[in-house]
């Protein structure tokens, strides 16, 4: 049987025409199914574009599926208020507050809309379909001026940090007296900017300001231990200074200024002071031989004179400091040490004083100081022992060092000083205005500045920005004489009276090399001061001082060319309002 032709051998022409039919209705349904699909496309555009989002936070604000306009608007109403707080830290009792100015922090609309991603032109299907779909939290964008915050951040640490205290004993009356040790405290700067970004500005209070710990090398048991296993045998008896056929005692009450027990490499070590030791060594062995005089400078008719120095034969104070320690814990006849007379040049000759050159005027400087008895005692001990010092080339002068503790028995008596941001009763109050008339005649005489630390919080009699605090034995001013010749430190107290201010006196003699300039900068940074409240019997009121940081400008100049700039920067603290009473109680309590 033969097979059945198909249509297009049937009909040929018939064929033709329904294929041809079918297309068109193939493309007939294509282009509506593309239109559908184009129109689609468009209605999502239309729908995702300047579109935040759906479900999308930022800093907890709902602003998921508004237009950017509108999620920026209402970011900014619900931020207003918050943005304006200040970040407050706790450390113990005390808040520290940050206003957004004085951290240097602002909240970016712009920025905190930009990253979720809002556009005003989609075009992305993916990117239409995560509009559609998307959750997201986000934290508020912000705009930060990194120094003003560190800034404040350094002011906080400057109020908070302190040195470690190593316990040491002394023996300022002849009896061993202990110091107990103090843990010191550090901030963490850099967790604490961290920590101020992450809060603001929805969170305010109740941030713990991370504060790492600093232990002391030894404990209140080892210095118990060192009292009767070091001190004490070290003043049992005299120690006797042998020198060829000579010998003579010196007596523990005469050496007893010139000991202590230290912290040396982690352990409690006695040290003997040549320096303190060398006019009771002196006198105890005068008959061994004659002291050396150093060769010295002083002012007459205003001018330098160079008064010669003398050499002398004796023990050497350094050679029996040195063979003291060793014996000091001995008892009977090994408490003795032998030592070599020799001649004893000065420390500084009369050829040497003359090669300094001390022949002129190189700054002044004075500072003054309303009444007050304990004023005048301790700016006048203080002046009588750094006067007439002098600096050769390349060395560097140490408050600490030239004055030595603050104690009774070295002369001073206690007065009012800041410790811990408010004034406080104790020993050498004062000294500071002595360290601050000392730094301000180093700026203009162009010496190098080593250390200072200015007050934590400023003090009006004060230059603003050129002053500086000390404190036994962590806090000191240095000054390195960079000259080519040496410097005189003349130093000298006009005392006050019930009706006269004192004056303190610094005059550098050497030989000028520098004219200087001192400029000063705008006050920046401003820090509110809290309330503080004591009812101890400790207490000092005193009304709140704002704190703020400033530039200090130094220009060196030679016959009118200037030759160089520096610029250092001061921070002051807030000083609290202290009232000295018991904190009122909160509602509620």
């Amino acid at each position: 049987m033969a097979p059945t032709p198909t249509l297009s051998e049937q009909d040929p022409t018939l064929f033709e025409q329904r294929r041809k039919r079918g297309n068109r209705i193939a493309l007939i349904v294509l282009g509506v199914v593309v239109l559908l699909v184009a129109a689609l496309y468009v209605v999502l555009h239309m729908a995702t574009s300047d579109r935040v989002p759906a479900g999308t936070t930022i800093g907890g604000v709902d602003v998921g599926m508004t237009s950017i306009d509108e999620a920026r608007s209402t970011l900014g109403d619900e931020l207003a208020a918050p943005a304006k707080e200040p970040v407050r830290i706790v450390r113990g009792k005390k808040t520290f507050e940050l206003t957004p100015k004085e951290a240097g922090l602002a909240v970016d609309l712009d920025d905190s809309i930009a990253q979720t991603g809002a556009d005003t032109s989609v075009w992305n299907p993916l990117t239409m379909v995560d509009v559609l779909l998307g959750s997201k939290s986000y934290d508020v964008a912000l705009d930060v001026d990194e120094k003003t915050l560190e800034s404040a951040v350094a002011s906080i640490a400057d109020d908070t940090d302190r040195e470690v205290t190593e316990g040491h004993i002394g023996f300022p009356e002849g009896e061993p007296e202990v110091t107990e040790p103090k843990a010191g405290r550090k901030v963490d700067q850099e967790a604490t900017v961290e920590l101020v970004r992450g809060a603001y500005p929805l969170e305010h209070t109740e941030l713990e300001l991370p504060v790492d710990s600093l232990d002391p090398a030894v404990s209140s048991d080892d210095l118990t231990r060192a009292v009767s296993e070091i001190a004490e045998p070290a003043m049992s008896a005299p120690v006797t200074i042998v020198a060829g056929s000579k010998s003579a005692e010196l007596a523990p009450e005469d050496y007893a200024p010139a000991l202590s027990v230290q912290v040396k490499d982690g352990a409690l070590t006695p040290v003997v002071d040549p320096k303190k030791l060398a006019e009771p060594l002196a006198d105890a062995t005068e008959e061994i031989g004659t002291p050396a005089e150093d060769a010295s400078v002083v002012i007459r008719s205003g001018k330098p004179t160079v008064v010669p120095g003398k050499a002398g034969i004796g023990v050497v104070p350094a050679d029996v400091a040195t063979a003291m320690v060793p014996i000091l814990t001995k008892t009977g006849d090994e408490r003795s040490v032998e030592v070599e007379p020799k001649k004893k040049e000065p420390d500084l000759t009369t050829e040497d004083v003359e090669k300094l050159g001390i022949v002129e005027k190189v700054s002044s400087f004075t500072t003054n100081y309303p009444h007050a008895a304990y004023r005048n005692t301790n700016q006048g001990r203080a002046a009588e022992l750094v006067n007439g010092t002098i600096l050769k080339p390349g060395e560097t002068f140490s408050f600490n060092d030239t004055v030595g503790e603050r104690t009774a028995a070295n002369g001073f008596t206690a007065g009012f000083m800041i410790s811990n941001g408010v004034f406080r009763e104790d020993l050498g109050g004062g000294v500071s205005q002595v360290a601050t008339t000392l730094y301000n005649a180093g700026f203009f005489g162009g010496l190098e500045d080593v250390t200072h630390k200015p007050h934590s919080f400023y003090i009006s009699r004060y230059p603003v920005g050129r002053e500086a605090t000390v404190a036994w034995p962590t806090v000191d001013l240095k000054f390195k004489n960079t000259t080519d010749h040496g410097i005189l430190i003349q130093a000298w107290v006009n005392p006050s009276t019930s009706s006269r201010q004192g004056a303190m006196n610094v005059t550098l003699w050497g030989t000028k090399k520098w004219d200087i300039d001192a400029g000063l900068s705008a006050k920046r940074n401003f820090r509110s001061p809290a309330t503080r409240y004591d009812a101890s019997d400790k207490c000092v009121p005193q009304a709140g001082v704002t704190g703020f940081d400033v530039d200090v400008y130094r220009t060196f100049s030679i016959d009118g060319k200037v030759v160089k700039r520096e610029t250092t920067t001061a921070h002051y603290n807030a000083a609290d309002n202290v009232q000295c009473r018991p904190a009122p109680k909160k509602k509620g309590d």
